[in-house]
C-alpha cells in the first residue's frame, strides 16, 4: 500500500509542514498509549534505578576506581548511559509489535508524509528518555552522587547522553523494522547487555584484559561515559591514549555517525516494506 500521490504537497515548505503534523500525531499516538498503559513506563523508570542500586550497594564496595575516587560517584555517569542504551530494545519491541499487529501497514494505506512515523516514534521516545533521565539524576543525588563543575557543564553532559539516546533511538528502530516477529526482538534484549557491559560504564577498560580493554575504550557507549564523568567532574578518566583524552569529542562524533547510518536506512526500509 503506497500514499495517493494526489494528496502529497508539492512545494518543499509544504511537505515540510505535512510531515512535520503527521509525525506529531503519531508522537501524540505514542504518549496515549503510554497513558492508557503506564506500566510499560513505569517499568523502563524503575529497571535502572534498581541496576544502579544494586551495583551501588551490593557491588560497590568491592569496586576499586582507578586514579581515586568514589565508586558511587565512578558508576553514575555510567548508569546515566546505560538508561539510554536500555531504550534501544524498548524501541525495536514498540516497532516490531506495531508491525505484527498491522499498524504500520494500516498508517503506510494513509494519505500520510513517509517519514511520519519513524520520526513521531523518535520523538515519543526522546520524550521519554528525558523522563528516564531526570529520574535517574534525582535518584542519583538521592545515594550521594554530585556534579562539580557547574551547571553549564553538567547541561553539556546532560545533552551528550540525550545524543546518545537519540543514535540508539535510530538503531532500535532500524531493528524493529527488519526483525520479522516481536518474539524475534528478544535478540536485541540479549545483545543490549554484552554491549553494556564491554564498556566503561562499571569498571575502568584500563582493569581489563588488553583486547577487551581496548574494544571497550572505543565503544560507543564509552566516549559519552568517559565525557559524562569529565564534565560532571567525576572521577574515572585514567590512561593516556588518544580515546581517553577526546571522550567528549567522540561522545559527539559516535551518536553522528550513528545517526547518519540508521536514521536513512530507517526511512527506506519503512518505504520498502511490503514490496
Amino acid at each position: 500500500m503506497t500514499t495517493d500521490v494526489a494528496l502529497i504537497p508539492r512545494s518543499p515548505a509544504a511537505r515540510l509542514r505535512w510531515a512535520a503534523k503527521d509525525a506529531r500525531t503519531i508522537t501524540e499516538r505514542t504518549l496515549l498509549h503510554w497513558a492508557r498503559q503506564p506500566s510499560q513506563v513505569l517499568i523502563g523508570l524503575l529497571f535502572p534505578i534498581m541496576t544502579l542500586l544494586m551495583f551501588a550497594y551490593l557491588f560497590g564496595g568491592g569496586m576499586t576506581v582507578p586514579g581515586g575516587g568514589e565508586y558511587v560517584a565512578f558508576l553514575v555517569p555510567g548508569m546515566f548511559a546505560m538508561t539510554m542504551l536500555f531504550g534501544l530494545e524498548a524501541t525495536a519491541i514498540a516497532v516490531t509489535v506495531d508491525a505484527a499487529r498491522g499498524v504500520t501497514e494500516r498508517f503506510r494505506s494513509m494519505p500520510m508524509a513517509p517519514s511520519a512515523v519513524v520520526v513521531g516514534r523518535s520523538a515519543a521516545d526522546m520524550l521519554n528518555a528525558g523522563l528516564g533521565l531526570a529520574v535517574m539524576i534525582a535518584c542519583g543525588l538521592a545515594i550521594g552522587w554530585r556534579w562539580h563543575e557547574g551547571a553549564g557543564r553538567a547541561l553539556l553532559a546532560v545533552g551528550l547522553l540525550l545524543l546518545l539516546r537519540f543514535a540508539f533511538v535510530w538503531v532500535g528502530i532500524y531493528l524493529g523494522l527488519i526483525l520479522e516477529s516481536p518474539e524475534a526482538a528478544v535478540a536485541v534484549q540479549i545483545l543490549v547487555w554484552p554491549f553494556g557491559f564491554l564498556s566503561s560504564a562499571f569498571v575502568a577498560p584500563e582493569s581489563m584484559p588488553t583486547l577487551l580493554g581496548t574494544v571497550a575504550a572505543w565503544n560507543p557507549l564509552s566516549a559519552t561515559v568517559a565525557a559524562s564523568r569529565e564534565l560532571f567532574g567525576n572521577p574515572g578518566r585514567v590512561g593516556d591514549s588518544w580515546i581517553a583524552r577526546h571522550g567528549v569529542e567522540m561522545a559527539i562524533a559516535w551518536p553522528l555517525l550513528l545517526v547518519a547510518i540508521f536514521l536513512p536506512l530507517s526511512v527506506r526500509r519503512y518505504r520498502g516494506l511490503s514490496r
